[in-house]
């Protein structure tokens, strides 16, 4: 799979995933009860969310309550709410930015640019799904306790939602995403030879010896001239000859 099959299999995943953490933050499944009493008449099921608390009579009617103070959740429902909100915030600024630092977009000039760019908002998913798998796995925790407490009233039984399951799967997502994100398009060094060969020796460079003038101190001496320029052997015209010995 080459680099944009990469960004964009990547992209898909995150924005399902991020699809999927806002249904968790939104629907009320985080903690279902469900009491039935002696009669039919009386049983209701109850469910807990981040933002609004709903009961469904056995009637078929429903009334939801919105949680206008947060002092009324549980304080893993608390944190949940704060968390969920900054993995949203995580997931859409990195999901964003995959399009900027896209290879098949001209928003960068340089190739090493885009590569950054596609590495820190896979990054970015990848906080996301932590942050949205904390208060997931905390509140499972917390119900599973509850619920196989004795002390606990039968009414007060919660059992897990719908919303920790596609919180887990959200998280899955969201990393997958990240990690083919962040994989995808390393940044390149410039390779100089053939690929698979070691490159060239290097070896130091030492620079040439400079000269510089050497000055001699002139000497206290007087100059006198040795030897002479006259020729050891004098030269002398030749002698006439006769024009007769020509004839």
């Amino acid at each position: 799979m080459g680099r944009i099959g990469k960004e964009v299999a990547g992209q898909i995943i995150s924005f399902i995933g991020l699809i999927g953490v806002s249904v968790t933050c939104g629907i009320p499944l985080w903690r279902v009860t469900s009491f039935i009493g002696a009669n039919i008449v009386t049983g209701q099921i109850v469910w807990d969310g981040l933002w609004m608390n709903c009961v469904m009579q056995s009637t078929g009617q429903m009334q939801c309550r919105l949680n206008e103070s947060v002092q009324r959740l549980t304080p893993d429902l608390q944190s949940a709410r704060a968390l969920v909100i900054i993995s949203l915030v995580f997931g859409f600024v990195g999901f964003i930015l995959t399009f900027i630092g896209a290879k098949c977009t001209g928003c960068l000039k340089k190739d090493s640019s885009n590569a950054k760019v596609v590495i820190i908002s896979g990054c970015l998913i990848i906080v996301a799904a932590i942050l949205v798998l904390i208060p997931v796995c905390w509140s499972a925790a917390i119900t599973i306790t509850d619920f196989a407490n004795p002390l606990t009233i039968e009414t007060q039984r919660r059992e897990i939602g719908a919303s920790i399951y596609i919180g887990w799967a959200s998280a899955l997502l969201l990393l997958i995403g990240g990690i083919t994100l962040t994989t995808s398009c390393p940044p390149q060094k410039p390779v100089y030879g053939y690929p698979g060969y070691a490159p060239a020796p290097v070896y130091p460079y030492s620079a040439p010896p400079t000269y510089g003038p050497v000055y001699a101190p002139p000497s206290s001496q007087p100059y006198t001239a040795s030897g002479t320029y006259v020729p050891s052997k004098p030269y002398a015209a030749p002698n006439t000859y006769p024009a007769g010995q020509y004839l």
